[in-house]
C-alpha cells in the first residue's frame, strides 16, 4: 500500500482513518477539501482542481481522501488501494452534524482555510441521499477505473479499528468478475 485513496460518504469518518494510516504506514495525506475548497467555501474550477490532483500523484505515495466523483476517473487509476468507508448514512449524518459544534472556534485539520464548519442543510441532504445517488455512480466507477486496485471495504467503527491493527498489506475485499 502505497498510493491509497479513502472514499465514502461525508462524516463516515474518511479524513480520521486517513490521518491515523499515514501516520501508521508514513505515508503524506493529501485532504481533497483542502485542494479544491477555497476560503469562504468558494469552490475551485475543474481545471485547477485537476492540477492540484495531478501533483499530487506524481509522489511516490500518498494517501489521498475525499469524495469528488467527478475526479475518480482520474484518481482510482493511480490508486494501488482504495478503502472504502461504508458507514450507515444515519452515523454520517450524525458526525457531521456534531462537527459543526466540534469545530465551532475554527477549521478542521482537514479543511481548507477559511471553511468554517456551518449548518447546511443541502450538505445534509447529500449525506441521505447518498446510497441512492453516489453509490451506483461510486459503484461504477470502481468497475471502471479501479479494478486493478486492492479494494477495502471497511462497513463500521469496528472494522475501521481492526483495518488499522491488520500488517501493511490487509486482505482486499474479494471482487467477482
Amino acid at each position: 500500500m502505497r498510493r491509497i485513496l479513502v472514499i465514502g460518504n461525508s462524516g463516515g469518518g474518511k479524513s480520521t482513518l486517513a490521518r491515523r494510516l499515514g501516520a501508521k504506514l508514513g505515508l503524506p495525506v493529501i485532504h481533497l477539501d483542502v485542494l479544491f475548497w477555497k476560503p469562504g467555501w468558494v469552490e475551485s474550477d475543474d481545471a485547477e482542481f485537476e492540477a492540484r490532483i495531478a501533483a499530487y500523484q506524481q509522489e511516490d505515495a500518498w494517501i489521498a481522501d475525499g469524495n469528488f466523483g467527478g475526479s475518480w476517473r482520474l484518481r482510482m487509476p493511480a490508486a494501488d488501494t482504495i478503502v472504502w468507508i461504508d458507514q450507515p448514512v444515519w452515523l454520517c449524518l450524525v458526525r457531521a452534524i456534531r462537527r459543526v459544534f466540534q469545530y465551532r472556534d475554527g477549521s478542521r485539520p482537514d479543511m481548507a482555510e477559511g471553511c468554517r464548519e456551518k449548518i447546511d442543510l443541502k450538505f445534509y441532504g447529500f449525506i441521505l441521499t447518498y446510497n441512492r445517488k453516489v453509490r451506483p455512480r461510486l459503484e461504477r466507477a470502481l468497475a471502471d477505473h479501479g479494478a486493478h486496485a486492492r479494494l477495502v471495504r471497511l462497513r463500521s467503527d469496528r472494522e475501521i479499528e481492526a483495518f488499522l491493527q491488520t500488517p501493511a498489506s490487509p486482505p482486499a475485499e474479494h471482487r467477482t468478475a
